[in-house]
């Protein structure tokens, strides 16, 4: 797992030697909770983080992010989605947190999507190439200016399967609510209409009295 807390063990991650990394979670938020996740950026990578209550309650939650030596680069704020973008000078692992204590009963389901890219790497490549007398200068922009536009989509298709999948999830929670109300109503009618026409057929009854039943 990628999005991991950040332990002590002294061997580098795998992960840390990529030249990108592309994290899309949906995790869940228990309500009174604060949960925080942490992600290794290295130096001179871009870092780049996005938070979407996808469901649950008011559709808002805490979103903070501080950086390796534990600075808050990005200031708490209570909202339905929000992100945060870094070129890092400084390799550590991040800490992205989600609070949802103002919260008291409502639970929050949460989507969480970060991407580490180190764009320096594709200088290392067309140093590589020219040491072997290769001209690669064009090729190399390309690429990066490929990749550049390729992480903009992606960040931009996660964005609207957020809003797509937030606007699915109202959408259900509002035809559950309207389909209970109404048969609650129903329910609540039948009741009350019952009840009125056995008292209005009380109100009609009459009851022979001792000196009719007399005369018989």
């Amino acid at each position: 797992m990628l999005l991991s807390i950040a332990n002590t063990n002294t061997a580098q991650p795998w992960y840390q030697t990529l030249p990108a990394v592309a994290l899309d979670y949906k995790v869940h938020i228990d309500a009174g909770k604060e949960d925080c996740y942490f992600q290794y950026v290295n130096a001179g990578a871009t870092f780049y983080v996005n938070f979407q209550v996808v469901r649950g309650g008011d559709g808002k939650a805490g979103f903070v992010v501080r950086n390796p030596e534990g600075l808050i680069v990005h200031m708490y704020q209570w909202l339905p989605n929000s992100d945060y973008q870094e070129i890092v000078k400084n390799a550590g692992y991040y800490c992205i947190c989600i609070n949802n204590q103002f919260s008291r009963f409502a639970s929050k389901l949460v989507n969480l999507y970060i991407t580490v890219i180190r764009y320096d790497e594709w200088n290392n490549y067309s140093r590589e190439l020219e040491e072997l007398n290769l001209s690669v200068e064009n090729f190399t922009t390309a690429i990066i200016n490929v990749e550049r536009n390729i992480n903009e989509m992606l960040q931009t298709q996660h964005l609207s399967r957020s809003k797509e999948a937030r606007d699915l999830n109202l959408l259900l929670d509002n035809n559950f609510y309207v389909q209970t109300w109404s048969i609650a109503q129903i329910i609540a009618i039948m009741v009350t209409t019952t009840i009125q026409v056995y008292f209005v057929r009380k109100l009609f009854e009459v009851k022979p009295s001792r000196y009719s039943r007399a005369r018989i």
